[in-house]
């Protein structure tokens, strides 16, 4: 039988239904009907009207896109080992070393952890992050980072005042030293590292481009394998979009 709240949905969608229209025929044989039949039609009938005004209230409208600003910073945990050599957790909070760059409003690293050479496991390892940042990682050495790109501009979109391409990176390469120089002055936003990036789209979606125009274009969770080529991420969206990177440094053939 039908829910007093379907039954209800039903006489309102009947009440408002033009009158005499239903075919004599139609109305004979619906007068025949078990109960049963009949509530079982009228219950397809209301969930037939419920689900279209659902649909139809969700095109009229359509979820904004959350700013950065909205967005919390993500937190990092990291762990050791206590003097009796069992892990413990060492802290659980947000990264020490976050970058924003101002030329390019939105922009933030959140740089997360990196080493060099072998590392050694004591447990007790002090956080690098304490000390700085870095570019990128030398041979054997590892760079971890969260990377927060602003959403894709709006047509006419200028820069901040006095900001142009060569300051913005000479900031760059002040918060995080020596960055700006990987980037191709010729192309912007072209950039090479020596270094294997593992990269994954956290949140949002990114076109990855390489030489010759290639583009690929990320969903959430797709991931890619940078093994040191020319390449510049555009956001298509107009929203943030999360990216995480591991980064291995190696030597170019």
């Amino acid at each position: 039988m039908m829910s007093s709240f379907l039954r209800r949905l039903w006489q309102r969608h009947k009440k408002k239904s033009p009158g005499n229209t239903e075919p004599a025929s139609d109305r004979t044989e619906s007068s025949s009907e078990q109960p049963e039949g009949r509530d079982r039609r009228h219950l397809l009938q209301a969930l037939s009207v419920l689900a279209t005004g659902s649909a139809l209230t969700g095109i009229s409208h359509p979820a904004e896109a959350r700013d950065s600003s909205d967005l919390p910073p993500p937190k990092r945990a990291l762990t050791g080992r206590d003097e009796a050599g069992k892990s413990v957790l060492t802290s659980f909070d947000v990264t020490p070393k976050v970058v924003e760059i101002d030329a390019n409003p939105g922009l933030t690293f959140y740089e997360l952890y990196m080493t060099e050479g072998v590392p050694e496991l004591t447990g007790r390892e002090p956080d690098p992050m304490l000390k700085g940042t870095k570019a990128f990682p030398g041979p054997g050495g590892t760079m971890f980072r969260l990377i927060s790109y602003p959403p894709k501009r709006p047509e006419g979109w200028k820069p901040p005042p006095g900001v142009t391409f060569e300051s913005g990176l000479r900031e760059m390469s002040e918060k995080i030293p020596a960055m700006g120089d990987h980037f191709d002055r010729a192309a912007p936003g072209m950039h090479t590292s020596d270094t294997i990036d593992y990269g994954v789209v956290v949140r949002g979606e990114m076109t990855l481009e390489l030489d010759d125009g290639q583009k690929v274009h990320l969903h959430q969770g797709d991931c890619i394998v940078q093994n040191g080529t020319r390449h510049r991420w555009r956001n298509p969206l107009p929203e943030p979009c999360l990216m995480a990177f591991i980064s291995v440094g190696g030597k170019r053939a």
